[in-house]
């Protein structure tokens, strides 16, 4: 588990001083896939520098599996932080070693011999699915071998926890999902806790379970990803998820319902469920869902149908599937 607590970093050159992060309080526990999502410029990069103490904070605690991070010595800090291993957006792999070499890297500097430390690069390459490139070098790879050949060699020491820094950001849409595809199977089948910096929505809703929001170096809003998705508090969290209310227009001209899914089943057709038992065609204004973890999240606007039987026994129907909703449009208040 880590926990962080009260922690602040000042750059202070002298002349200026930049608060880069402020008062930060969280707790991300073992087996977490949580996301810390912000803007360009919010904090998000000092703060995972400072989790593991590549930036020493000016205040606060970092406290990692028990043990406070700027109490240590420097010797007892470098051991630590082999159980904390980090990726970034730009891969930073060794360009005169092969992807094998690369992945031994970390093993030669922690000192395990050079048969063990192929042995288990080996491994490694098996587990992101690149056993056949093991002699290539990085300018024969594409963005996303390189992150996976990064990935692997991030948990060649068998770190407990993995930071991912803008790490799908220079990646194509297709990369990026293979990528998060292969950090969930690493979160599920080797335990690892992961700790997601992005200033991507969709990064979040495709791999945490938790999610943190920083704006202007402070944690502004944190909860579960369903829980934030659906009902975000804070402004930049609701610019974050609905840019703009995109796709959820403002009910104008007729009368509509709002639905909320904050827990119903993905694979579930509602509407069409709903156009069956109703008898009635129904249409869709706007919607902007998300399929989180096979659940739907978001909302949707309808039309609502003149016939006022008709309309009652489309609320009678969402009311029997526990799906929330709201009414708008004309004489509604």
């Amino acid at each position: 588990m880590i926990e962080l607590k009260h922690l602040s970093k000042v750059y202070d050159n002298g002349r200026t001083k930049v608060e880069a992060i402020k008062d930060i309080n969280l707790t991300i526990e073992d087996r977490d896939v949580f996301g810390i999502i912000g803007l360009s410029g919010a904090g998000k990069s000092t703060l995972v520098r400072c989790i593991n103490f590549l930036e020493k904070p000016t205040e606060g605690q970092v406290i990692f599996d028990g043990v406070d991070l700027g109490a240590i010595s420097h010797k007892e800090l470098l051991k630590k932080r082999q159980s904390m291993s980090m990726i970034f957006q730009g891969f930073n792999l060794l360009s005169q070693r092969t992807a094998l070499d690369n992945i031994c890297y970390p093993l030669e500097v922690a000192g395990i011999n050079k048969k063990e430390a192929r042995e288990r690069a080996r491994e490694l390459l098996k587990v992101v699915g690149l056993e056949d490139k093991e002699n290539s070098y990085p300018v024969q790879l594409s963005g996303g071998q390189k992150q996976r050949i990064a990935i692997a060699r991030a948990l060649a020491t068998n770190p407990k926890v993995l930071l991912c820094d803008e790490a799908t950001s220079a990646l194509d849409p297709n990369t990026t999902d293979s990528i998060l595809n292969l950090l969930k199977e690493i979160n599920k089948n080797l335990g690892v806790t992961i700790i997601v910096i992005t200033h991507e929505m969709k990064v979040i809703e495709h791999i945490c379970n938790k999610v943190a929001v920083i704006d202007n170096s402070r944690i502004v809003e944190e909860g579960l990803v369903k829980d934030i998705f659906t009902a975000p508090k804070s402004q930049i969290a609701k610019q974050l998820i609905l840019p703009k209310n995109e796709g959820v227009p403002v009910a104008e001209g007729f009368r509509c319902l709002r639905l909320v899914f904050d827990g119903t089943s993905a694979f579930e057709p509602i509407i069409s469920s709903l156009s069956r038992n109703c008898n009635t065609d129904v249409n869709i204004l706007g919607a902007n869902t998300k399929n989180i973890e096979g659940v739907a999240y978001g909302q949707m606007l309808i039309q609502l149908p003149e016939d006022k039987e008709t309309a009652d026994k489309i609320k009678d129907f969402l009311d029997s599937k526990e799906i929330k909703y709201k009414e708008e449009g004309l004489n509604v208040e």
